[in-house]
């Protein structure tokens, strides 16, 4: 144990006995000992308020989504979990219940499986439907091993094309746009961990959730611009939902076809 006439971090001298944090690094002055009273501190402020924290977004952000998006960005910030950290925490959950309780990845959970029937003859068609078949399962697999990534790459996409819908409706930059976004993902992510055990009896639960959470997610808009005439603020979260639908599909389809190309040619 150091001396209470110094920080025992970075050496400072203590200013008096009434400082109780170092100025310079900021730990506590003087170093508490580790006994089971500083375990327990260590215990409520390290983990449960990191809990607490949370639980409190995820049910503001589930009753009332719109002011609590409007309360980050205004700066009122204290009991919220920031949103990234929060957008990586339920995605690490959907992939634990989609593997561990489904026996399978998230895109298999959410996704119908596609069946590629030989064209006719005459057709025209000349893909092999057993190349489309692993084109889109390798894309699938793909996704699956990276789908944090996946989650993060499309957020910029998604924010863009919000800021594209909305214009100059509440004076909201790029990067504000970007934690809105990765709200509603974390909200998106809510219901799909809700109707994930719902996938063994009902097969095409998660095809309906992805249109539930997007209701839920104008919903969530038309709350955050309050003040703004409702029905225009539903149509341009439409629009924003409409946009990002169209470039994620793009971007499958990009993913689909680079494969199908590298198979055909070897």
């Amino acid at each position: 144990m150091s001396e209470a006439r110094e920080c025992a971090n970075c050496g400072r001298a203590i200013d008096g006995v009434e400082q109780r944090f170092c100025p310079a690094c900021g730990q506590p002055t003087p170093a508490p000992r580790i006994d089971w009273h500083y375990l327990m501190h260590e215990l409520e402020h390290s983990v449960l308020q990191m809990d607490r924290g949370i639980l409190y977004s995820l049910k503001e952000l589930m009753l009332r989504p719109g002011r609590l998006m409007r309360d980050y960005l205004e700066g009122r910030r204290a009991r919220q979990a920031k949103p990234l950290f929060l957008l990586m925490v339920m995605a690490a959950v959907v992939v634990f219940l989609s593997r561990y309780i489904l026996g399978g990845g998230v895109i298999d959970a959410s996704l119908p499986q596609v069946d590629f029937q030989p064209a006719e003859a005459g057709g025209g068609s000349s893909l092999d439907p057993a190349a489309m078949q692993a084109a889109f399962a390798a894309v699938g697999d793909l996704m699956d091993r990276n789908f944090a990534a996946f989650t993060l790459l499309l957020l910029p996409v998604e924010a863009a094309a919000f800021r594209m819908a909305f214009g100059r409706v509440g004076r909201l930059n790029y990067p504000e746009w970007l934690v809105i976004t990765a709200f509603l993902t974390v909200q998106a992510f809510v219901l799909w961990i809700i109707a994930l055990p719902l996938q063994r009896w009902f097969p095409y639960v998660q095809s309906l959730v992805m249109w539930v959470g997007m209701g839920y997610g104008v919903f969530s808009l038309v709350q955050f611009f309050s003040g703004y005439p409702r029905w225009k603020s539903a149509l341009r979260a439409m629009v924003g939902f409409g946009a990002f639908m169209l470039a994620g599909g793009l971007v499958t389809v990009a993913l689909v076809v680079a494969l199908l190309v590298r198979v055909m040619a070897g």
